[in-house]
């Protein structure tokens, strides 16, 4: 903070006054930029992108807000972040791990995972879309992979695909189980 009063010359007592409309610009700025960044990575324009994370908020949050906690799998936050994916980026991105929480660092850590999202979707040959960037925050890069080229369901991915379908929805059979969830998504996503 003090490199910022520096370059930009203003006296601590003038940036006590104004140093939220300043620093709240220059975190928008930095947003903008990286979020530029992954729109190019994804091919498409950065209000697209935005439209897609705006959809991504609503259903894993709801409200938005930073603090949401899902009581049953543990997620939290705006972007609904697993605890252990949290740690992995928070030590990849040099964030201390007792902070990833802040809204900041929720932010970093999240268009983290989108590039490392959208690098696995081009790698495996998916269309980047409001589907595939959710469906593989939802069940992983890997999990989604499997699903999309017919591999066999691990117990455990069966179990994500229920959890993340409305109850009368869970309980089809296995064997059509896939074609349901990707239809359900697909839908719900437009």
């Amino acid at each position: 903070m003090k490199r910022l009063l520096h370059i930009f010359n203003i006296p601590k007592k003038k940036f006590r006054k104004f140093s939220m409309p300043l620093f709240m610009l220059f975190v928008s700025s930095t947003a903008q930029a990286s979020c530029s960044k992954l729109a190019k990575i994804a091919g498409m324009k950065q209000k697209a992108l935005n439209q897609i994370i705006e959809k991504l908020v609503h259903i894993e949050s709801t409200t938005g807000k930073y603090t949401v906690k899902n009581q049953h799998s543990g997620a939290y936050g705006r972007y609904q972040i697993m605890p252990s994916t949290a740690a992995f980026y928070a030590k990849k991105l040099g964030i201390p791990k007792k902070l990833w929480k802040k809204p900041y660092n929720q932010d970093k850590i999240f268009k983290a995972i989108m590039k490392d999202n959208i690098k696995s979707l081009k790698r495996h040959g998916h269309q980047i879309s409001a589907f595939s960037l959710y469906a593989t925050h939802q069940q992983g890069a890997g999990g989604f992979n499997a699903i999309m080229k017919g591999k066999k369901l691990t117990k455990n991915l069966e179990k994500n695909l229920r959890q993340n379908l409305p109850a009368k929805l869970g309980k089809v059979k296995k064997s059509q189980l896939r074609v349901t969830w990707i239809n359900y998504w697909k839908n719900r996503l437009g």
